[in-house]
């Protein structure tokens, strides 16, 4: 920054164009520079996202400046996700403690999940048993604790260090006694439970997209980012596995980017159910447990 900025209002209009200069990528919880600068000010000053206007020509101390500084540098020269130097991501209302041993939270389940999957779920209490394979920080399973509130949640990550974040989260959220961690690969730890809904979002970049990363995503943890050649060797075994796992009725949601032709190439006979997003209905599939028993 070439001016030192005395209020809010002068630190954003400095910022939002040395961000869009800095030839950045947006993707992990903000699409702009605006956006990232606001989300920047709003968890640096601790100020409610929605309510920054209100201090628009508040003065800032030396302390509050040079911490904005240091961390608008950060973001521009080592290209490391915002997420990652707040130490915080979040999901709508819902804020994730996180750091380098997960990826920054940004699936589109979690859009699902705040609607309690309806239409699909129609009454969300009488959903008592839920697995999130591939939990990372935990996000999702935290969330379907939330929303179908008479269930015990399952979270399954093959990564320790990734499970150590989890805790945290689900401390934060006070879901000791109905969200349990597990380490393991997909859902190895589970195949002697059955559940009412299995809900992933695995590694699913394929290995030419992994090549072609923006250097973003060059910070997260590779294993939680790399879905094989095709994107899809997780997503292969998740599915025998639900199987054999799922409750009469029970659904899998997957979420697999932008690997829906490879999906339906690979299964032309599985029902498959694509849900609408915010992103579009290309991103995450649902499947239920008859339809998967013909894989067994």
């Amino acid at each position: 920054m070439t001016a030192p900025a005395n209020s809010i209002a002068e630190f954003y209009e400095a910022a939002v164009p040395q961000l869009e200069n800095a030839g950045l990528s947006f993707g992990h919880g903000c699409t702009c520079a605006e956006d990232e600068v606001a989300w920047l000010i709003s968890a640096t000053l601790d100020i409610p996202f929605d309510e920054l206007d209100k201090f628009w020509s508040d003065t800032l101390t030396d302390e509050q400046r040079t911490t904005l500084t240091q961390r608008l540098d950060e973001r521009c020269t080592t290209k490391a996700p915002l997420a990652y130097i707040l130490g915080e991501a979040w999901l709508g209302p819902y804020i994730f403690k996180i750091d380098r041993r997960v990826i920054v939270p940004r699936s589109f389940i979690a859009e699902l999940l705040m609607v309690d999957l309806s239409p699909w779920v129609q009454n969300p209490d009488a959903i008592t048993r839920v697995a999130d394979i591939c939990t990372g920080s935990g996000c999702l399973a935290i969330l379907s604790a939330l929303h179908f509130p008479n269930s015990q949640v399952d979270a399954v990550d093959l990564s320790p260090e990734a499970l150590e974040v989890a805790r945290i989260n689900v401390d934060l959220y006070g879901l000791q006694d109905r969200l349990k961690l597990h380490q393991g690969d997909l859902m190895a730890p589970l195949l002697d439970q059955k559940y009412d809904i299995i809900i992933s979002n695995p590694p699913y970049v394929d290995a030419a997209s992994m090549d072609a990363l923006p250097d973003e995503y060059r910070h997260e943890p590779e294993m939680a980012l790399a879905g094989g050649n095709d994107g899809l060797d997780l997503v292969h075994t998740l599915l025998r596995q639900a199987a054999k796992t799922l409750n009469p009725g029970g659904w899998l949601i997957v979420e697999i980017g932008h690997n829906r032709g490879v999906m339906d190439a690979a299964y032309p006979d599985l029902p498959l159910v694509w849900l609408d997003t915010d992103g579009g209905s290309d991103f995450v599939f649902m499947v239920d447990q008859a339809a998967l028993q013909r894989l067994i």
